[in-house]
């Protein structure tokens, strides 16, 4: 099964919930638009390399289309389509004004220098420039990517279009991003694990958190836990894995890593990278690539909870196994959707020429990702559906509204 026939079937599944029809179903799943671009760079030796790069422009009939670049060598068309569908739904779902786009290039980023992905990104500019925009196609940060790569995007736009900070959000904070940004993803996983706890009448303090990948959203979303008073038993990143039953101190492990340490070397217990899936706690949080609990490893799954900060982690057999066995999972549309929500705060700061204080924008964040969670948890007790089924409902109803209001052709 493709990525996107996945994706699909949470569609089709809330869809037959909300008695759509076959009709507006098949608007809901075609994508408007894909793009494939051959982007040619001269690297550091003189030798002319070729990678091939996608965007995926899924639906914009809420708003221009948003979404994230990733550099990875598994980027493909199929991957893009997926998570930009994806993204269609996570911004209805927290109600902001866009549509949903991906795309990347299908690259090894570790292998390249600076100045090479420096000229890889601003030659993919120049491919793409004609069909992105602030009020067409919005980019942003994703796996591999960040503020420095969307600055070279900006810059490079502005060749063609002048000076428009609002052709991508995740900027520098210096070059009109958004305070409270780098840390939006994991704050938000943050807020709706504690408010799905908040229902049971318990707190964050003396739960037991598995990370998988200590990016940027995961090393945010551990320090936050932290802060609450849970605690980090183990995390994991490209490198390995350590974990300590009582709990890993976050602030010396993130002085660790920002020092160019391997993960490995923190003064804690070593264990295998994959196997921090399967290690007992309250709460697993798979943070890093998508598809890591399968058909094949679900059964030894050992969390009460997980919460999906990555995109689509978890396969629909997989997720079928865990509902069954009582496992509850928090879906991504959901949990991730900090960051899309606070790239929307970026996007109105530069379309109005006007800086929030970050508290403004943390306080926002707040009362989107509480309202969007009353919203999930309403719809599963009312439905009598798992918390994925409700998320896709509440996204496609309002995408659906919507495209019957403006008129289906």
């Amino acid at each position: 099964m493709s990525h996107f026939e996945a994706t699909n079937r949470y569609i089709r599944k809330a869809s037959e919930v909300l008695d759509l029809g076959q009709r507006i179903e098949r608007h809901l799943i075609a994508p408007d638009r894909e793009v494939s671009v051959q982007v040619s760079t001269t690297l550091d030796n003189g030798n002319v390399a070729s990678f091939r790069g996608f965007r995926v422009q899924h639906k914009n009939v809420r708003g221009p289309f948003k979404g994230g670049l990733r550099f990875h060598p598994t980027v493909d068309m199929d991957e893009a389509r997926t998570l930009a569908s994806l993204m269609t739904w996570k911004t209805a779902l927290v109600d902001v004004p866009f549509g949903g786009g991906k795309g990347g290039i299908d690259c090894d980023p570790g292998a390249l220098s600076e100045g090479e992905r420096e000229r890889l990104t601003r030659k993919f500019t120049q491919n793409i420039q004609e069909i992105i925009g602030p009020q067409t196609d919005i980019p942003a940060p994703d796996v591999n990517t960040g503020p420095q790569l969307m600055a070279w995007i900006m810059d490079e736009y502005a060749k063609f279009r002048g000076f428009t900070p609002a052709v991508v959000t995740g900027k520098p904070v210096h070059l009109s991003g958004s305070l409270g940004r780098d840390a939006a993803t994991g704050r938000g996983v943050s807020i709706a694990t504690r408010e799905y706890f908040r229902r049971l009448g318990e707190g964050l303090a003396g739960k037991r958190f598995v990370v998988q990948g200590f990016g940027n959203v995961g090393s945010h979303l551990a320090r936050l836990f932290h802060e609450a008073g849970g605690k980090v038993v183990a995390v994991s990143d490209a490198t390995g894995a350590v974990r300590d039953e009582r709990g890993l101190d976050i602030a010396a492990l993130l002085d660790h890593r920002d020092g160019s340490h391997p993960l490995t070397t923190f003064p804690a217990d070593e264990v295998a990278r994959d196997e921090v899936l399967f290690l007992p706690c309250d709460v697993l949080v798979p943070a890093a690539l998508g598809n890591v609990i399968t058909r094949e490893n679900v059964t030894d799954i050992r969390a009460d909870l997980i919460v999906e900060a990555a995109n689509a982690p978890i396969t629909p057999d997989a997720h079928e196994t865990l509902e069954s066995r009582g496992v509850r999972v928090l879906p991504d549309i959901l949990a991730n959707a900090g960051g899309v929500t606070v790239s929307y705060f970026e996007w109105v700061q530069n379309i109005q020429q006007f800086r929030w204080t970050e508290e403004q924008g943390n306080d926002q964040l707040e009362d989107t990702m509480r309202r969007a969670c009353d919203k999930v948890f309403a719809i599963a007790a009312e439905r009598n559906v798992d918390f994925r089924t409700a998320a896709f409902i509440v996204g496609l109803g309002r995408v659906a509204q919507t495209m019957v209001t403006r008129g289906i052709q």
